[in-house]
């Protein structure tokens, strides 16, 4: 269950955390030389928001807007991998903080999401990891939000900023754990399967078992436990949120931490 306290932790020191962490964390390193990923090629991707928690100072932002965000940042770090192994993203979006317009340096809050993250093995048919993994990402750190960036971005821009630091930092987990992936890809490379689990039943099956809520998602193909867990693409969640029967499906190629720009 989501506790609000989670989303609380957004808000004291987000700028002092934004600048010790801007270094570690680069969004925009596509033009460097992919990471060694093992036989990793992404399945279904699955994000969910129906529990979101909104700080109260925020600017609005809706269930389908983060998924859509989310959605979008997954698919572009990890539909690049071209491994012969399917493996699944959940991802449940579990609170949010979109900085507004405030007094520079005063009055002026950092943005920050934060996010719970299950990894599947198509091929085993279960959990990687029993327990999802919490992540309290932060916007970017640059000349645009050292004032505070819901003076110089748009809610938008917020959203992209904070999805593509989450895709990231995801990306630096998994590579914390290589040996989850096995060998590198051989020969065959890109010669992707269809996954066995098709995306309208990994869809229809994300649920909110604790209030029987529809949620909103949509799934595509290319720690430490926090509130909700993060979708399950094969039996319908570990007791997070989920999708409702009527969510969108496409299909293609599929301790906290934080990070920073």
């Amino acid at each position: 269950m989501f506790r609000l306290s989670a989303v609380a932790r957004l808000v004291p020191g987000l700028a002092a955390c934004a600048f010790l962490l801007s270094a570690c964390t680069n969004p925009d390193d596509f033009d460097e030389p992919m990471p060694d990923l093992g036989d990793f090629s992404l399945g279904h991707n699955i994000v969910v928001a129906s529990k979101m928690k909104k700080v109260a100072i925020s600017r609005d932002a809706s269930e389908e807007e983060w998924v859509a965000a989310m959605t979008e940042a997954i698919d572009e770090r990890f539909g690049r991998y071209e491994g012969d192994k399917l493996y699944h993203l959940g991802i449940s979006v579990e609170g949010y903080i979109l900085a507004p317009p405030g007094i520079p340096l005063v009055l002026s809050p950092k943005s920050g999401l934060i996010v719970n993250v299950t990894v599947w093995d198509d091929a085993a048919g279960g959990k990687i990891n029993e327990e999802p993994r919490q992540f309290t990402v932060l916007e970017s750190f640059s000349g645009e939000t050292v004032v505070g960036s819901g003076l110089t971005q748009t809610r938008e821009e917020q959203m992209t900023n904070l999805a593509r630091n989450a895709a990231k930092q995801i990306e630096n987990w998994l590579l914390e754990n290589r040996e989850w992936f096995g060998d590198a890809p051989g020969p065959q490379a890109g010669q992707m399967r269809p996954a066995p689990v098709a995306a309208a039943t990994v869809a229809g099956s994300v649920a909110a078992e604790d209030d029987g809520s529809a949620s909103t998602g949509t799934t595509s193909g290319g720690g430490r436990s926090g509130g909700g867990d993060a979708p399950s693409p094969a039996t319908g969640g570990t007791g997070g949120g989920t999708a409702s029967p009527a969510a969108t499906a496409t299909s293609g190629g599929a301790g906290a931490s934080a990070s920073g720009g």
